[in-house]
């Protein structure tokens, strides 16, 4: 364990975990947009930033998603300076991202300036990160366009239609159409993928890709799947029902045993 001071507050707190999430936790608010706990931190949006002091060393500004904590650490949530590196950091992301509400909103929330500016996507590389940490199909890829970074896809069939990207995306940037039995995915006006849709064999609802099943057979958890075991192709909903019921079909029957006599009942002379 380990003794911070946050706004001079004591917590006595874990050891090693990133200082945002335990800030997060104690109910500090602070402004974050590319940082999600299941991923590896990119620092990538830069309004996280804080003010820390360990010891005898001066203050100095971090960007909290991407330290962690340690004994004897003294933190600070808002200050001039901050004040100043988020604005910075929110003036950046507008210029990337003009149109986007969700930064507006921060802004607001903050009391940041942002004078409305909008393409939606703020190069948080969440998406990027998912697909390739989580999912691990690395459907999408970050290239340069007139010095600027911008989120596209990869290559053609890379993308197997699950939707995580556009799930995890704070600015609603990536898109999720289904319409008919056709799933699209697009960013800005760039498809990342157009999959058919299968339907639940149970309930008839459309629900998933034929690539995403396939990545989840091949997943090594997916032997213990319903649909996979039985080749089934349920959806998640009704592969539950479907297992219960299984599990309740396939419980054990126990006998009665010679001369088992229940409570208050006499056995035949």
């Amino acid at each position: 364990m380990a003794k911070i001071k946050v706004n001079g507050q004591e917590f006595e707190v874990e050891k090693g975990v990133r200082l945002l999430t335990v800030l997060t936790e104690k109910g500090f608010k602070i402004p974050s947009m590319c940082f999600h706990h299941a991923l590896t931190p990119a620092a990538s949006c830069k309004l996280c930033v804080v003010e820390v002091r360990v010891g005898d060393e001066p203050p100095t500004t971090k960007l909290s998603c991407a330290i962690k904590t340690r004994d004897g650490m003294e933190v600070v949530t808002e200050s001039a300076m901050i004040y100043k590196m988020r604005n910075l950091a929110i003036g950046n992301l507008l210029k990337m991202a003009p149109r986007s509400q969700r930064i507006i909103e921060i802004g607001e929330e903050f009391n940041l300036i942002t004078g409305v500016i909008p393409d939606g996507c703020i190069r948080c590389r969440l998406c990027v990160r998912v697909c390739r940490e989580i999912i691990g199909a690395q459907a999408l890829k970050i290239v340069k366009r007139k010095g600027i970074n911008y989120v596209a896809p990869r290559e053609e069939g890379t993308c197997i239609g699950c939707g995580t990207c556009a799930n995890i995306c704070p600015t609603g940037a990536i898109q999720l159409v289904d319409k008919g039995n056709v799933r699209t995915i697009m960013i800005r006006d760039e498809v990342i993928g157009r999959h058919p849709l299968e339907r639940c064999e149970m309930c008839g609802r459309l629900f998933a890709t034929p690539k995403f099943l396939q990545h989840v057979e091949k997943q090594e958890h997916a032997k213990e799947h319903p649909d996979v075991k039985n080749h089934h192709q349920y959806c998640p909903t009704c592969a539950k029902l479907y297992s219960r019921k299984t599990q309740r079909l396939t419980a054990p029957v126990f006998s009665k045993p010679h001369g088992y006599k229940p409570k208050n009942e006499k056995l035949p002379e």
